[in-house]
């Protein structure tokens, strides 16, 4: 067990306090606010507020778990003998990351046949991206960690081109007020996204024990928020532009 100091555990603490409150936040909003959105964009706003519910209920677990592992009475931090709980994380990401990639699809309104296909793929890479990943994050020695790692950033480096080459024609289509919110939305993507391979490789760094279970923690909470809850309001905005400028279009059309 690392003897973490108080500080870092209230840290912790209330990071993931913070972030299951911000996650329960944004699904509310984002479902309440459904029928601002043509029907056309509902679901990648139903996907976005999905997102963010099922990662509320996985920090509310994390929190649970980091709760039980450790106990601070006088200003003291004792172990309780229960272990940490990690695997929250990669059950969440293994749900929402191919989510993620569908509802940034999705609000583009893009072909059937398109939409079909890049969901497909996009998926598909990120549920393997997060299985690759989950051995190296259990791992107790560089070498093992690394290894995965390495066969985790194959599917990654495959979604980074397919939203940059691949989604780049499309975002070209999109309309004038809307494309800007949109390669916004890619690039947050990707920034949060790039965030996790570096909080991963901490331990490359020489930083161990109850630092790095610190630095670990914090460094995926925050990606986790502009990622899930970030994203999700610029897809919500997106749709309420993308909803404007049809609704006026068809609105000239009738006249």
């Amino acid at each position: 067990m690392d003897s973490i100091t108080p500080f870092q555990f209230s840290l912790v603490y209330n990071a993931f306090s913070f972030t299951f409150a911000t996650m329960a936040a944004t699904t509310a909003f984002l479902w309440l606010c459904r029928s601002q959105v043509a029907p056309a964009y509902r679901t990648a706003v139903t996907i976005s507020g999905l997102v963010t519910a099922i990662a509320a209920y996985h920090y509310l677990r994390i929190f649970e778990s980091w709760n039980e592992t450790y106990s601070l009475k006088d200003g003291i931090i004792t172990g309780t003998g229960f272990a940490f709980n990690d695997a929250y994380r990669y059950v969440d990401w293994l749900l929402t990351v191919p989510l993620l990639l569908i509802e940034l699809v999705l609000v583009m309104r893009l072909s059937p046949e398109q939409t079909s296909s890049k969901t497909v793929r996009l998926g598909s890479a990120a549920a393997l991206m997060i299985v690759l990943g989950y051995p190296g994050e259990i791992a107790t020695d560089i070498p093992t960690r690394a290894l995965w790692g390495t066969l985790s950033a194959i599917p990654f480096i495959y979604i980074v081109w397919e939203l940059f080459r691949g989604l780049g024609d499309s975002i070209e289509q999109q309309p004038a007020v809307a494309r800007d919110l949109v390669r916004k939305a890619r690039l947050l993507t990707f920034a949060s996204w790039g965030f996790y391979p570096i909080v991963y490789m901490a331990p490359y760094a020489g930083i161990s024990g109850a630092t790095a279970t610190t630095v670990i923690q914090l460094g995926y909470t925050i990606a986790d928020i502009v990622a899930k809850a970030g994203v999700g309001v610029l897809i919500y905005m997106i749709s309420v532009r993308k909803s404007q400028v049809e609704a006026h279009g068809v609105a000239v059309h009738n006249h």
